[in-house]
């Protein structure tokens, strides 16, 4: 079956196996009513034993990095002018996940949020949200509850870079939503200067499960080097396209079939494979087989597409993405874009492409151009006998359908 992005908003989020994050979503969105028959309130902790709990589960943050949530908690330094930032901008047009955790259980976020907020001994909440869907479904969430009064939440829509959350912290200080430099760490100078806590909306969501379920519980499902359940949208020729809730340790074929062809692992700043093999939905896992989860989108293109064309576009996509404030962005991605152009119809080879893309690495002022270049290198290489068709008849015969969603019209490309 092959899906569009379209297809997969429509759906249904669904759970494999026990829902968690979503569980009692079936019906529709959660007010705190039904929220508190299905969740039990979370247990009040320190800043030391919540640390220890998210350390006994493992428990990395669902964003792009996957960094360990204890160690941010207990880096970043408790009082009354910390900052804790719910980012729920989700801005790459493949993901759907958090959007379909804010509008459905909107509360289970804002659990996560406030016991975070409590153990670091502050009162400074700020929800950044870019859907709006999403931002109508938190609002009336914060209007329920009377421990949420102190929240903010605030509408940003500031394209793919400006939602990275370095980006995110410096537009929250009232300066532009470009991200200040890979060493400007929010734990040590976020929001108004000061240390902040941020993570991604899911990373709050499993903090609420962990303290509402305690280690055992919460880990009694998943793989042994990350447990739990994770959220993911599946696009494409999948079985089930969509967002979805699995264990972790699942068979990556289990979610995008077994058929052979390449498979997207990670989204616009992730990683092609050949076939997915043996691996499993484990950061850890993923990421040490070099395919990173980041936004947790797994893709698999239809046979009666052009797969260099999709490529291409959200190629295209990326270099539109861009803030132009390093050279790697302003002047490289759009040169590796128009680069796979040109190889589309057969007129210069792959190693031209893959030179475009090394010098885009460590380069830029942000991980852009990192991830992109990660995205069309391993395509590259998975695609080297259709690369190999389009070089001898300038095309591939097949029409370019936008599976991979830009966030745009149709495609005209």
């Amino acid at each position: 079956m092959t899906a569009t992005i379209g297809d997969a908003e429509a759906a249904v989020p669904t759970a494999w196996g026990t829902a968690r994050l979503l569980a009692g979503t079936r019906a529709g969105r959660l007010d705190l009513a039904r929220h508190r028959d299905v969740h039990d309130v979370p247990r009040r902790s320190e800043r030391g034993s919540l640390a220890d709990a998210l350390d006994a589960v493992g428990l990395l943050g669902r964003g792009g990095a996957a960094f360990p949530v204890a160690t941010k908690l207990l880096g970043t330094r408790a009082g009354s002018g910390t900052y804790v930032v719910v980012n729920g901008s989700e801005g790459e047009p493949a993901s759907h996940k958090d959007r379909a955790l804010m509008r459905l259980a909107p509360h289970l976020v804002l659990d996560g949020a406030l016991a975070v907020a409590r153990s670091l001994r502050t009162r400074k909440v700020d929800l950044v949200v870019q859907d709006r869907a999403a931002h109508a479904s938190l609002a009336a969430a914060v209007r329920e509850r009377r421990d949420a009064r102190g929240v903010r939440l605030v509408h940003h829509d500031h394209g793919f870079v400006g939602g990275e959350v370095r980006a995110v912290t410096r537009a929250l200080s009232g300066g532009p939503a470009l991200p200040p430099g890979r060493r400007v760490l929010p734990t040590v100078h976020g929001v108004d200067g000061r240390p902040t806590f941020a993570s991604n909306v899911e990373t709050f969501a499993q903090i609420a499960l962990l303290l509402s379920l305690g280690v055992d519980e919460y880990a009694g499902v998943g793989a042994a080097d990350e447990p739990g359940t994770t959220l993911l949208t599946l696009l494409g020729d999948v079985p089930h396209p969509g967002v979805v809730e699995v264990p972790t340790g699942l068979p990556l074929s289990a979610l995008v079939g077994e058929r052979p062809g390449p498979v997207l692992v990670g989204g616009y700043h992730g990683t092609w494979l050949a076939d997915p093999g043996e691996l499993t939905v484990s950061r850890p896992t993923l990421r040490s087989a070099g395919a990173p989860l980041n936004a947790g989108v797994l893709a698999r293109l239809p046979h009666d597409t052009c797969a260099l064309g999709e490529v291409a576009t959200v190629a295209h996509w990326l270099a539109d993405q861009s803030v132009g404030q390093c050279g790697p962005c302003f002047f490289g991605l759009p040169a590796l874009a128009i680069t796979l152009d040109q190889l589309a119809v057969g007129r210069v080879a792959t190693e031209a492409a893959r030179q475009r893309a090394r010098l885009l690495v460590g380069r830029g002022a942000c991980a852009h151009p990192d991830g992109a270049a990660a995205f069309v290198a391993s395509a590259l290489t998975v695609l080297d006998r259709e690369i190999a068709v389009h070089r001898r008849h300038g095309h591939c015969g097949r029409p370019l359908l936008g599976v991979l969603p830009t966030g745009g019209g149709p495609v005209t490309r």
